[in-house]
C-alpha cells in the first residue's frame, strides 16, 4: 500500500463532529423545515462526512459503510414514498443486525467488535474484549426495543426528541460506563485513540 493510502487518525473533536455533526443538521432542519426536509439534509451530511472521514483517515470501518447504506437506503425510501416510518425504523434495524453480528463473533470466538475498535482500546485482553462485545450487543438490543416503543406510541416530534435527549446521552453514558470494566483488563489509556460512535 503506498504511503497516499496509508491509514490516518484524527483527533477526538474531529471524530466527534463527523459521528453527530449529520444528526445535529437532520434535529435542526427538521424543527424549521419537518422531517422530510430534515431527512434529505440528513443523507447528504451523511454523505459528506463520510467523504471527509475517509479524506483524513483513509479509511471508512465496517459500522460506517453500513451505517451509509442504511441512511441511504431508509432515508430515500422515506423521501420517495412521503413515509416517515422508514427513517423511524432505521435505527431498530442497525441496533438489531449490529447486535446479531456481535453476539455472532461472541459465540463463534470472532472478534468483531476488536477488528472494528482495536485501536481505540490498546491494551485490552480477551476477556476485556467480550464483556464489551457482550455488554454493546445488549445494549444495542434494548435500544433496538426502546426505538420499537418509542416510535410506535410517540408522534414523530417526540421520537425525535427522544432520540436527541435519550438515545444519543445514553450511548455517550453507556461507553463511558464501560470504562472501569476496561482498565480492570488490560485498557491502555495513554494509548487509547479516539472511539469510533456507533453512527446509527
Amino acid at each position: 500500500m503506498s504511503g497516499a493510502l496509508k491509514k490516518r487518525e484524527v483527533g477526538a473533536g474531529v471524530r466527534l463532529l463527523l459521528d453527530l455533526g449529520p444528526l445535529v443538521l437532520f434535529f435542526v432542519a427538521n424543527a424549521k423545515f419537518g422531517v422530510f426536509t430534515g431527512t434529505a439534509i440528513f443523507i447528504a451530511a451523511f454523505v459528506v462526512a463520510l467523504v471527509v472521514s475517509f479524506a483524513l483517515t483513509r479509511t471508512l470501518s465496517a459500522l460506517q459503510l453500513f451505517s451509509g447504506f442504511l441512511v441511504i437506503v431508509m432515508g430515500g425510501l422515506t423521501i420517495w414514498l412521503h413515509n416517515e416510518t422508514f427513517i423511524k425504523i432505521k435505527p431498530t434495524i442497525y441496533y438489531a443486525i449490529v447486535s446479531a453480528l456481535l453476539l455472532f463473533g461472541l459465540v463463534t470466538k470472532r472478534p468483531l467488535l476488536k477488528s472494528v475498535l482495536g485501536s481505540a482500546y490498546p491494551g485490552l485482553d480477551q476477556t476485556g474484549w467480550d464483556k464489551l462485545t457482550r455488554n454493546w450487543a445488549l445494549f444495542f438490543v434494548a435500544m433496538a426495543i426502546a426505538n420499537e416503543a418509542v416510535w410506535r406510541n410517540l408522534t414523530t416530534d417526540q421520537w425525535i426528541s427522544y432520540k436527541l435527549w435519550i438515545a444519543l446521552p445514553a450511548t455517550f453514558v453507556f461507553a463511558i460506563a464501560n470504562v472501569p470494566m476496561l482498565l480492570k483488563h488490560g485498557l491502555n489509556t495513554d494509548a487509547a485513540k479516539p472511539q469510533e460512535l456507533p453512527p446509527e
